[in-house]
Parts: structure tokens; C-alpha cells; sequence
């Protein structure tokens, strides 16, 4: 598609396999303007853009830039922490390919969390590549708790919402709550209402609760099978409900601990086009094997597998977003187009960005990630600024 415009492009990215909206195109290019996509196609056409700066790709694949939706931190760092914090933990999944965030915080009392959301809009504001806020907890069923501190759990309640929608000033992207919870459906209402995505999680409904809180307006399932019922022929669970109902989108952890490769190739085939792979990474991620603190809670780190020190939880992952995807192409054995849309595309729409993230296409965000053969990171640009 050519310049709308008879602007030069500050960057022609040329020579790629593009991946992008399930299709790869051969010898394509991507130009960016600022921050933004100005024109693609094929072939020699970007010569005639007179672009600024040229990259030669050189035949590698070039796919739009990752989204998490669901990361919690990386590089020793937690996204509960304090600004450089949560910029250190950025740098090391911006490094991975990961060039828009949604940063996810950990249950903590009403104070805490409101003085987390409120730092994320003020970085927000500044820094268009963190996309909000992602509050997983304090709604959620003491018995799938999973890391998070058991003291600290609650039922919603519609002031203490309030209060957490007025902090985060617009910027509060996803909610993960426990729908049977008392006031759960109302909660889901309310968030809804309010423009936040509603992720059903941590969670003891069963099929026919989780199918009425989507009727609801919930559209997620965080971490689909972990944390919540899993699937048996007489009681499908939370899982088969969300795998049944077109509008909602199912988190998959691929980093080979949370979810068996199978169940992952499973879940692509019960839910095309839905699954949108998170890292759920903690502050391990990107670092060494250790003790870490997650929220209130310490957590072993050992052999890249986080687990609580207290009782042996899983707590989160040490996962980044190329990691997932290359898991997906060559165990899983899903096709990249499909893996890479798990990474862009799908989390996208999951918060409402379907209009400007998610592909290389006119008119959306200039992000795009360079993978060679093995499926590795060499070159990473966001808002059309080179990362690495």
C-alpha cells in the first residue's frame, strides 16, 4: 500500500517475511513515519519511498511488535515497585520483542494497590508503550489463590472499586476477579461499565457460573486451566465455557511448566483465533535463579521455575513473549502466523486496541519485532524507534 502522503518515511524496513493478520508475505516492507506505519507491500516498491534510513532484513521474518497483557515483572524487578523499577523490568521484555505492556499487579491491601494503579497512570502518561494496569486481585477464591496472600483476598465491593477506577484515572485495562464471589457478577458489571476488561480467574465457578458471568460482559479467562476447575466430561469447568463463547479470549502461560504442550495445542484447536499467549512473568524473568518476593509472598526461584517458599505454588513464571512463541512453533507444532497472532493481534482486541496494535498494517502503531530462523529476537522497534 502506498504513502498517503508525499512525506519520505523516516525507516524502510525491506527484504522480510512479513507476518502479519495470519498471512506471511514474501519479500515485503514496512516504512514508518514517526510512529506510525506510513506504507507495506512487496518487491522493490519501497524504493520509490525514498525512505530516510533503510533495513535490510535479509530475508528474515518481520512481525508485529508483542503484547502482554498479563507480566508482572523481570530484570530482579516487580511491577508492584517503585517507577525505575518497573522500567528495569520493561527493558528486559522490550528486549524479548514485548513492545506494549499491560503491567500486572499482585493482591495487596486498598491502599497499596491504589498507590501501584496510580504510579502506572502517571507512567502512562508519559509512555505510550505501557498500556495500563491489570489488578489480579484482591477478588479472587481463597481456594485457587495461587501466589497471592490468602490475607489479603476479599469480596468486590462497589466503593472499593470505585476507589481503584478513580485512581487509575482511565488507565485500569483488565481486572482478573472470582465471579461466584459475593457481589462478583455485580463487580463484573461495574468494571465493564467503566471500559475494563473483565478476566474471570483464581476461581472455583464451574461451567454454567462462568458461562453467566461472560453473558455478563467478562470477555478473559486469565491463565486458562491454571487456577480455576479443569475440564471433566461431566463438569466442563470454567475452560470449556470460555472455549464456548466467541467474544471471550483464553490466556495460555506456554513456557512448558504451567500448561503441558498438548493442552496448549488443545486449546489453539478449541479456541482459533483466541488464545492470547501471557507470560504471567515475575520478577525472575530476564534474571538468575533465587529468592524473590512476589506481593507479600517469598518465592523460590529454581531452575528458571518460580515457586512460593511456603507451600510450593507455582508463582508466576521466568517467561518472555519470543520464548512463548518459539514453544508454540516448534513443540506445540503451531503454525507461526497462528503463534504470532497469539502475541499481537489477539491481545490487542482482548483491551480494546484491535484499531491500532496488533499488525503491520497503514495507520498502526510503528512496532515490529525481527525473528531469524530459530525463532530468536535480532531486532526490536517501538513507536518506531530502534531497541535493540
Amino acid at each position: 500500500m502506498p504513502l498517503s502522503s508525499s512525506a519520505s518515511p523516516d525507516l524502510v524496513i525491506h527484504s522480510a517475511r512479513v507476518v502479519s493478520g495470519g498471512k506471511v508475505a514474501d519479500d515485503g516492507y514496512v516504512a514508518f513515519a514517526g510512529e506510525t506505519i506510513a506504507a507495506t507491500g512487496t518487491g522493490d516498491g519501497w524504493r520509490g519511498l525514498a525512505p530516510h534510513t533503510v533495513f535490510d532484513a535479509a530475508g528474515a521474518f518481520l512481525v508485529p511488535g508483542f503484547i502482554d497483557i498479563h507480566g508482572h515483572g523481570g530484570g530482579g524487578c516487580s511491577f508492584d515497585s517503585d517507577a525505575d523499577g518497573i522500567r528495569t523490568a520493561l527493558a528486559v521484555h522490550r528486549a524479548h520483542g514485548t513492545t506494549r505492556s499491560v503491567l500486572s499487579l499482585v493482591t495487596g491491601s486498598l491502599d497499596d494497590l491504589i498507590e501501584r494503579v496510580t504510579r502506572v497512570a502517571d507512567l502512562a502518561g508519559d509512555d505510550q508503550t505501557i498500556l495500563g494496569s491489570h489488578l489480579e486481585g484482591p477478588f479472587l477464591d481463597v481456594g485457587h489463590k495461587g501466589a497471592h496472600d490468602p490475607a489479603q483476598l476479599c469480596a468486590p465491593d462497589q466503593a472499593v472499586i470505585e476507589r481503584l477506577l478513580t485512581a487509575a484515572r482511565g488507565t485500569l485495562r483488565q481486572v482478573t476477579l472470582a465471579p461466584e464471589l459475593p457481589g462478583g457478577m455485580d463487580a463484573v458489571r461495574q468494571f465493564r461499565s467503566a471500559g475494563v476488561a473483565v478476566a474471570i480467574g483464581h476461581t472455583d465457578t464451574d461451567f454454567d457460573g462462568a458461562r453467566s458471568a461472560f453473558e455478563a460482559g467478562a470477555s478473559i479467562l486469565t491463565h486458562a486451566f491454571n487456577a480455576m476447575n479443569g475440564i471433566h466430561h461431566r463438569n466442563p469447568g470454567p475452560v470449556a465455557a470460555a472455549a464456548a463463547t466467541p467474544s471471550v479470549t483464553l490466556e495460555i502461560i506456554n513456557d512448558g511448566v504451567h500448561v503441558h504442550p498438548e493442552v496448549v495445542r488443545i486449546a489453539f484447536a478449541l479456541a482459533p483465533g483466541r488464545i492470547a499467549l501471557v507470560t504471567d512473568a515475575m520478577a525472575a524473568a530476564g534474571s538468575t535463579d533465587g529468592n524473590y518476593q512476589l506481593g507479600s509472598l517469598s518465592v523460590d526461584v529454581v531452575d528458571g521455575v518460580a515457586r512460593l517458599a511456603g507451600g510450593g505454588s507455582i508463582a508466576g513464571s521466568t517467561l518472555t513473549q519470543d520464548a512463548a512463541v518459539r514453544r508454540a512453533v516448534t513443540e506445540v507444532g503451531i503454525p507461526l502466523p497462528v503463534a504470532v497472532a497469539a502475541v499481537t493481534e489477539t491481545p490487542a482486541r482482548a483491551i480494546g486496541r484491535a484499531g491500532d496494535l496488533g499488525r503491520l498494517d497503514v495507520g498502526f502503531a510503528a512496532d515490529a519485532v525481527l525473528l531469524d530462523e530459530a525463532y530468536s529476537v535480532t531486532a526490536v522497534w517501538a513507536e518506531g524507534v530502534r531497541l535493540r
